[in-house]
C-alpha cells in the first residue's frame, strides 16, 4: 500500500495481534442475535478480568471505561491476555472467578464456555473463519489475508507473501521495503511520536519514512495538513523537498542587498 505522498515509502498495515481479550462479535451482515461490534466480524465474546464485565472485545471494553462520562479515575484499559472464564445461567452470563485466565471463550450465539477452538461445542457455530491457536486470535473478515508472524509473535493482515520480518527492526515491514528500508532497532515497539499510541500493536496503519523511523499513516497526513514535512523523531524530510529548496535558493538570489554603510 502506497502512502501518497511523493518519494513516500509504502504503508505498513495495522496489524491484529490480539488474544482472547480481543474477541467480539461482528456487525457485517450477522443476524439480529448478535451485540453489535464495530471492531471485529467473530462470534465470541471475554469477560474483563478488570471490571469483570462482559464485551464484545477489547476495543468495545476501552471505548465504554474510558468514555467522557467515566469518572478518570475510573478509566481503564483491560489486561491484556487476561481472560475470565464465563458461563451462561438462565439467562445472564455469570464469572467464574477461581477458574483460569485466558483458555476459555463464549459463543455469541448459544452462551457455551468452552476451550478456545475455532468451532463452538455446543451449537457447532465456527466462531471465526480465521483461527489462530497461538494467539487465540478469530475473524471471520477473510478478506483482511491474516497470517501469523512467528518473529513478531502476533497476527498481522495484509498477506504474508507481501510482507517480510526484519530481524534488526522488529517487525514485519513491505515486501516494496526489503532491499531498500533504512534498519532501525526495534522501529515499531515505541509511541507513534504524534499521537503517542503504541506503535506494534496498533490497528491502524503505519508508513515507514526514509530515514527508518515508523509513524501512523494518519498521523502523517495530519502533519502534512499542517505543513509539517520533517520527521518528528530526527527531523530529516520524509518526501522530496528538492523543488522546495530551488525556490528557496532562488528567492534569496533574487533578494537584493541592503547597501554597504
Amino acid at each position: 500500500m502506497e502512502s501518497g505522498l511523493d518519494g513516500q515509502m509504502p504503508t505498513h498495515r495495522h496489524q491484529e495481534d490480539e488474544s482472547l481479550t480481543e474477541m467480539g462479535s461482528g456487525r457485517f451482515g450477522y443476524s439480529s442475535w448478535e451485540i453489535l461490534c464495530s471492531h471485529y466480524r467473530r462470534k465470541c465474546k471475554i469477560r474483563a478480568p478488570c471490571c469483570d464485565e462482559i464485551f464484545d472485545c477489547r476495543h468495545c471494553h476501552n471505548e465504554a471505561k474510558n468514555a467522557i462520562e467515566v469518572h478518570p479515575i475510573d478509566r481503564h484499559d483491560v489486561p491484556r491476555h487476561e481472560i475470565k472464564r464465563v458461563g451462561k445461567v438462565i439467562g445472564f452470563y455469570k464469572g467464574i472467578k477461581d477458574a483460569d485466565f485466558g483458555d476459555k471463550v463464549i459463543c455469541s450465539l448459544c452462551g457455551t464456555e468452552q476451550d478456545v477452538q475455532q468451532n463452538c461445542i455446543h451449537c457447532g457455530e465456527c466462531m471465526g473463519k480465521y483461527f489462530c491457536s497461538i494467539c487465540k486470535f478469530f475473524d471471520d473478515d477473510v478478506s483482511k489475508q491474516i497470517y501469523h508472524c512467528n518473529e513478531c509473535g502476533i497476527c498481522r493482515t495484509g498477506g504474508e507473501e507481501n510482507f517480510f520480518h526484519c530481524d534488526k527492526c522488529g517487525c514485519c515491514y513491505s515486501t516494496a521495503l526489503k532491499d531498500s528500508h533504512n534498519c532501525v532497532e526495534r522501529a515499531m515497539h515505541h509511541n507513534c511520536p504524534v499521537c503517542f499510541e503504541y506503535l506494534f500493536d496498533t490497528t491502524k496503519d503505519i508508513t515507514v519514512l526514509h530515514c527508518g523511523h515508523t509513524i501512523h499513516f494518519e498521523c502523517l497526513k495530519e502533519m502534512e495538513r499542517h505543513f509539517q514535512y520533517s520527521c518528528p523523531v530526527c527531523l530529516k524530510s520524509y518526501c522530496d523537498m528538492s523543488r522546495v529548496w530551488e525556490k528557496l535558493d532562488l528567492e534569496v538570489t533574487l533578494t537584493p542587498m541592503p547597501p554597504m554603510v
